[in-house]
């Protein structure tokens, strides 16, 4: 029988009260960069420095408010102000150009401003304690607009940058097909808002896509970005759930690689989605699928990007899938060996994890021999 020890220990004690006041900290300035992206007061500091009169004239918000908010980003040290000795509405602030890439430029690879969005989960917060208590979900929808901006603009850059110049072509027989004839055909399972979707398209100006997302949200925003890219004559989209048969179309050689980009995980039924995908792959054709790099096995304490994703896990991923009564709840952290366990139910029996260079993602090709 284990035993409890009640011996007490105030320097881990005083430790954990200096993590949890620190931790409180974070919280409450993510929540400031949440707000400086969401009214584009960023933006407006990085076009010319500002006062607080200045900034709210410009950005069309309340003049005291955005004194409170560049007061808080200067003690935050993401601002700099000019002379804090001045008076408060003389006061010029300006963002620093070197975090430009952090929380203005949308395509670059650094733009990771959009991780403060989680900070919208807060009002969901009663809504998971009793999710807590009773097993049930919490729709994808019912996350909002943040959560799906989130994810969309975290993606974006890592797409257009990578995927047809490293993630493909690490693949070279894939990387072959997808550049000759006759043109190849690409199933984008989760597609989300379409940024996947459309940065294969564009990578390999043969092909065809065919992007599927249970959300309708992403995909009428998916058909909306594919038009403003110039490829909506090769890449279409539809509501659809990935663990549902898949209709491969009039061709009978089916889709020469099913993409699944973060997304596996989210699935309540991801065996049945990999069947389903299996099911339309053309003769030598392949699942490529990206998620989470998380470490391979369970370590506490952990690392980062494992506390990232169990983060991530607690509040959105795992309950977003558990509407489903059938779902599987994978949760964020899907280890190497469950990938291998999930393909191998699905009839996918080799499965190899790509020589990629990503910090977030680790990446497997999957096929059935």
């Amino acid at each position: 029988m284990d035993t409890i020890t009640t011996d007490p220990d105030p320097a881990r004690a005083t430790a954990l009260v200096d993590k949890l006041v620190a931790d409180t900290i974070a919280t409450f300035e993510l929540a400031g960069v949440y707000l400086g992206l969401r009214l584009r007061l960023y933006q407006a500091l990085a076009d010319r420095p500002s006062t607080a009169p200045e900034l709210a004239a410009r950005a069309d918000i309340d003049e005291r408010y955005a004194r409170e908010w560049l007061e808080q980003q200067a003690v935050a040290g993401i601002l700099e102000v000019d002379d804090a000795d001045r008076p408060a509405g003389q006061r010029r602030y300006r963002l620093p150009a070197a975090y430009r890439e952090v929380l203005v430029e949308e395509a670059h690879p650094s733009f990771v401003g959009p991780l403060a969005y989680v900070a919208s989960i807060g009002g969901l917060l009663p809504r998971l304690v009793e999710a807590y208590r009773t097993g049930d979900g919490i729709p994808f929808a019912d996350y909002g607009v943040d959560i799906r901006d989130h994810i969309e603009q975290l993606n974006r850059p890592m797409f257009e940058s990578d995927l047809g110049s490293t993630w493909i072509p690490a693949v070279p027989d894939l990387h072959d097909r997808l550049s000759s004839d006759p043109p190849a055909r690409v199933l984008d399972l989760a597609c989300g808002s379409g940024w996947s979707s459309i940065a294969i398209a564009r990578a390999y100006p043969k092909i065809h896509v065919d992007g599927l997302d249970l959300d309708t949200a992403s995909i009428e925003r998916a058909r909306s970005n594919a038009a403003a890219a110039g490829v909506a004559d090769r890449v279409d989209f539809a509501v659809a759930d990935a663990a549902d048969p898949i209709d491969a179309g009039s061709s009978s050689a089916g889709y020469d690689a099913v993409l699944v980009f973060e997304a596996l995980h989210d699935m309540a039924r991801p065996v049945e989605a990999l069947a389903a995908a299996r099911a339309v792959l053309a003769p030598g054709g392949c699942v490529l699928v990206g998620d989470e790099k998380v470490a391979e096995r369970f370590v506490a304490p952990g690392e980062e990007i494992d506390r990232l994703m169990y983060g991530f896990s607690i509040v959105h991923c795992l309950p977003a899938a558990r509407v489903d009564p059938d779902s599987v709840a994978t949760g964020t952290v899907m280890r190497p060996e469950l990938v291998r366990r999930y393909a191998r139910e699905a009839g996918l029996s080799t499965v190899d994890v790509l020589p990629i260079d990503n910090d977030m993602w680790r990446f497997y090709r999957l096929r059935e021999s």
